[in-house]
């Protein structure tokens, strides 16, 4: 991760962390990059964006900086982070650009940009985008008379997103009942049409944003909310997506939530079933509950444990072959389908599961037996020297041997924060929580605590 740009973009508070300032040089940069890239022909770069108030705001920040570099740019106006993604790959982009902040609160935003193959950038290309935001590469050349880039309204290209979702579904979703909570983001102007298209009988929350309530109290990160909607609608089954619609967490008809663990559990066992799971592998990260260990192991499917970040677990799959992927928080990637997670997909993708089959979601679920978690984020002085301390090293260690193959114990750094995170999974939540304080004893002791 650099200065400015983490594994998920650059992000933080509009006009404090992020300024437009930051933005019109991400896109001064970009037009001038690609477009030395395709010298003889003019450059194309697409934006989406989600419903922040400030989302406008950057939108037109990088349409100066881009069409002042000589780009032109495309404007798909109010879409998901994985349309862009699509559309970039399949139109012939130079690259494409998402203004999110994910599932962060509204006054947040970020930058997203997915190179030509519709994966997440380069480390090489953001290194110079950095360089160049902090003054190193001088002055770039301003475009000029007819190089001078324009815009253009590209909304169709939303719709193309919207027909290619509808056809990768494999049977009609009439007689389903069907609830989506779209996080007053990006989803609200894509889910509800996918789905009604497909023929079910759509139930939609928290679809009507208004620049200040996305993600406020809605979407996958306030399941809860959908839980009751589910339960007092009497719906099969619900999707939850957060506010650039790049994660999906489930409910299922009995009101009980199915996380993105136990999404790749139903679909990894299907696809294996159908002969599709390449590799017989499923790739996941290392905050992946055991649970979906022992669930992988007893029906004979392998997997791989990355860093966390759907970011990570996209490069394994792309030099592995690995075609199923994911997070517990939702970022599931289908690779036949998508570079990048897709809440909407990954919806649709659970929907061929339950409808394939002829199970209720709740019975696919319940062959994976979710073990007790507890996180906590310890404030210290200095991350690293607090994770390696020998003390907390031996106290992990110790950990890891009372529970034996029955939990697992994780020391994680942030990687935006001076915190060190705490994780034990256990059979019952009693051990989990004791287990946690006697690492976090030590790490006071030891002197690291803030």
């Amino acid at each position: 991760m650099g200065k400015y740009f983490g594994t998920d973009g650059f992000r933080g508070e509009a006009n404090v962390d992020l300024t437009v300032e930051h933005a019109y040089r991400v896109g001064r940069f970009l037009g001038w990059y690609y477009g030395q890239k395709t010298p003889d022909e003019r450059c194309r770069i697409v934006i989406g964006k989600d419903t922040r108030r400030s989302s406008y705001m950057f939108e037109y920040s990088l349409v100066a900086g881009l069409t002042a570099s000589g780009s032109d740019v495309y404007l798909l106006h109010v879409t998901t982070t994985p349309s862009v993604s699509y559309v970039v790959r399949t139109e012939g982009f130079s690259c494409g650009i998402m203004i999110s902040a994910s599932h962060n609160p509204y006054y947040d935003n970020g930058i997203k940009v997915i190179n030509e193959k519709g994966e997440k950038l380069e480390e090489s290309v953001i290194m110079e985008i950095e360089r160049y935001l902090d003054g190193e590469l001088g002055q770039l050349p301003l475009a000029r008379k007819d190089k001078i880039g324009r815009t253009v309204d590209f909304a169709a290209g939303r719709n193309r997103y919207i027909g290619y979702l509808i056809s990768i579904a494999t049977r009609s979703f009439k007689n389903m009942k069907v609830a989506l909570d779209c996080s007053n983001g990006s989803a609200s102007a894509i889910a509800k049409n996918v789905f009604d298209a497909l023929g079910a009988e759509t139930h939609v929350m928290n679809n009507d944003p208004n620049g200040l309530n996305i993600n406020t109290d809605c979407g996958s990160t306030h399941i809860e909310h959908l839980q009751k909607f589910v339960l007092d609608r009497k719906c099969d089954l619900g999707f939850a997506y957060d506010g650039d619609a790049d994660r999906c967490i489930a409910v299922d008809g009995n009101g009980q939530v199915v996380d993105g663990d136990r999404i790749m559990y139903i679909c990894g066992k299907y696809m294996k079933e159908q002969g599709t799971l390449f590799n017989n592998t499923v790739v996941t990260t290392i905050m992946s509950n055991i649970g979906l260990y022992k669930a992988f192991d007893r029906d004979g499917i392998a997997y791989e444990k990355t860093a966390v970040g759907d970011k990570y677990v996209y490069e394994n799959m792309a030099s592995t072959g690995n075609c199923l992927g994911g997070e517990q928080s939702g970022h599931i990637i289908f690779s036949k389908h998508a570079t990048t997670g897709d809440g909407i997909l990954t919806s649709l993708k659970v929907m061929e599961v339950v409808l394939e089959k002829k199970e209720t979601l709740a019975k696919l679920a319940s062959e994976v037996e979710i073990y007790p978690q507890v996180l906590k984020n310890v404030r210290v002085k200095d991350k690293k020297e607090a994770q390696n301390d020998p003390a907390v090293q031996a106290e992990a260690a110790k950990v890891a041997d009372s529970l034996g193959s029955d939990g697992r114990i994780l020391l994680r750094q942030s990687g935006t924060e001076p915190v060190i995170r705490v994780m034990v999974e256990a059979p019952d939540m009693d051990a989990c929580e004791k287990y946690v304080a006697q690492v976090i004893e030590v790490m006071k002791r030891q002197g690291h605590c803030v």
